[in-house]
């Protein structure tokens, strides 16, 4: 929670408000330094002298360590500019999950406003680096992120987040306590924020984009030992041992097996079966676009409260947690993915949050819709991350973090577990589905196509142009976030097949005596594991 106080906070943990995260050399010496020390004292433990819950936990903390040594190794903090997920715009979000409820709360948070422009400093001395040893982001990125920082520092001040918690009454604080908050917010701000989001804007613009890396070469592969960032990448996301070749062969599979169910479908809805002639139709036809945010925001909260009613039946375990339906603020949404889940407070002082991006919603298709609500709330992502959360008897670390492709793979799997439940409304809908399914084996494809084979950005978007219903400005947007995070796209596909794996092979053994709610209670109720340690897991379930 120290190393990374902004999870912290996002987690209900207050201690560690008043700072921002130490991106410094040295502070990634020290991380580095303690994680190995924890790793070897994890792997001189013997394993076999545990009970079954501990040998878990002793293999996800080895898996979790290795993972954090191995990517301080990528040095990915010399190069990475990130349009969906960097400072720009993480910071603006803070004010979102930071509650203001008494006077030392809002000091905290003018502190840690106040080390906002000291950490694009050394976020400046970072990339800087890269210049000079010849890594540097690719220049569709570092132009994206260049927009974001100059539309955000073209807005008058008293409209940026930073100053809302201002808005807030605070009726039991004194005349003094109002007073001191509103000053020091606002000192923070103007000798901060402004001045870091100004130098990052001026060295973006002066120094990175003169020197930024063409388009035609995105891959990490073209950076000095870069090939075997990847490699590591893979095995961080995927906590599996797998070649890019082998990913990018199963990628090709899948994309094959879904574009023969999208035909199948399509002939259902649109009276062909022609792929070029069904995504022709799945582009164009406004009719299935939204027309306003407001009928996506109805849409998702339709299918959130269908979900609610149904999980009963397929669950054995229900969090407490609630989920709600947030809409991805203005500031982040041009450039941001479809959608994304942000967990609730274990305390139970905010539930989970389902953001839905309605930016441009012309762009926006209604058959999307449902498939995305269910892989981001119920049942996917709100339904583990809240279950994992409450779960009792385990360490925190296997509550609140995990392997992505476990995450992400659960819910990826979740999106056709909707229609098992009988969520899905129509077969319009249903489209969604192979839409998704096909465009996250895409990115087993083009991930590893860019950040192994040498493909160029655009070669990365005509491939998901050609096998996926999405519309061109969200490929745009998902390819530069491949580019930016190689091989956390990895993951979702990887984590799905395994789960399907381990649901067929449970069928097929306990044949008669198999239970949907106890199989996925298995799944989920022992946190985010490694998929080795899932695959005993299920083992042991099979057997009880």
């Amino acid at each position: 929670m120290a190393d990374d106080p902004l999870l912290a906070t996002l987690l209900g943990d207050r201690r560690f408000d008043d700072r921002l995260p130490d991106i410094s050399q040295s502070a990634k010496a020290e991380r580095e330094k303690a994680y190995r020390e924890m790793f070897d004292r994890c792997m001189a433990i013997e394993g076999e002298a545990l009970d079954e819950s501990d040998r878990l936990s002793l293999e996800a903390f080895i898996v979790d360590a290795g993972s954090v040594i191995a990517l301080s190794a990528c040095r990915l903090e010399e190069w990475t500019v990130d349009p969906l997920q960097g400072p720009q715009v993480e910071f603006v979000n803070i004010e979102s999950y930071q509650p203001i409820r008494t006077p030392a709360e809002g000091m905290a948070m003018t502190k840690r406003w106040g080390a906002v422009g000291r950490y694009f400093e050394v976020h400046v001395a970072n990339l800087r680096k890269g210049i000079a040893e010849g890594k540097v982001a690719v220049r569709s990125c570092v132009e994206k992120v260049l927009d974001e920082v100059d539309e955000f520092l073209a807005k008058p001040v008293d409209q940026w987040a930073f100053l809302r918690p201002l808005a807030e009454t605070h009726d039991d604080w004194t005349e003094d306590d109002r007073r001191r908050f509103s000053d020091s917010l606002k000192q923070s701000v103007s000798q901060s924020v402004h001045p870091g989001y100004s130098l990052y804007s001026k060295f973006l613009k002066t120094e990175l984009l003169p020197n930024a890396r063409p388009d035609s070469k995105p891959g990490i592969g073209h950076l000095p030992d870069g090939k075997n960032a990847y490699q590591k990448l893979i095995r961080i996301h995927t906590s599996l041992d797998l070649s890019p070749q082998e990913i990018h062969q199963t990628g090709l599979a899948e994309v094959s097996r879904i574009n023969s169910e999208m035909q199948v479908l399509g002939e259902k809805v649109f009276g062909t079966d022609d792929r070029t002639e069904i995504l022709s139709k799945l582009r164009t036809d406004k009719e299935i676009y939204f027309s306003n945010g407001d009928e996506i925001a109805e849409k998702a909260e339709k299918a959130l409260a269908r979900a609610k009613e149904a999980i009963g039946k397929w669950f054995g375990r229900l969090p407490k947690a609630d989920c709600d339906v947030v809409r991805i603020g203005e500031h982040e949404q041009k450039h941001s993915t479809i959608a994304y889940y942000r967990p609730g407070a274990p305390d139970g002082s905010r539930p989970g949050r389902y953001y839905i991006n309605t930016y441009a919603p012309e762009t926006r298709p209604k058959y999307e819709a449902e498939a995305l609500a269910y892989h981001e709330s119920i049942p996917g992502h709100h339904l583990q991350i809240a279950i994992a959360q409450e779960l009792e008897g385990l360490p925190e670390f296997r509550k609140n973090s995990g392997v992505t492709a476990f995450v992400e793979g659960w819910g990826l799997y979740s999106e056709r577990l909707a229609d098992d439940m009988g969520l899905y409304s129509s077969d319009l809908d249903r489209i969604g589905v192979l839409s998704y399914d096909s465009w996250r084996a895409c990115r087993l494809v083009v991930d590893t196509g860019m950040h192994s084979m040498g493909w160029t950005r655009d070669q990365a978007i005509s491939f998901m142009l050609e096998n996926s219903a999405l519309a061109k400005n969200n490929i745009v947007n998902e390819v530069d976030r491949y580019i930016t995070w190689p091989g956390q796209a990895l993951a979702y596909k990887i984590g799905q097949l395994e789960m399907v794996r381990l649901r067929q092979g449970a069928k097929s053994k306990l044949e008669g005596r198999f239970d949907n709610r106890k199989f996925h209670d298995a799944l989920l109720g022992e946190g985010a594991l490694p998929l080795s340690a899932l695959r005993q897991v299920i083992e042991n379930y099979g057997n009880s």
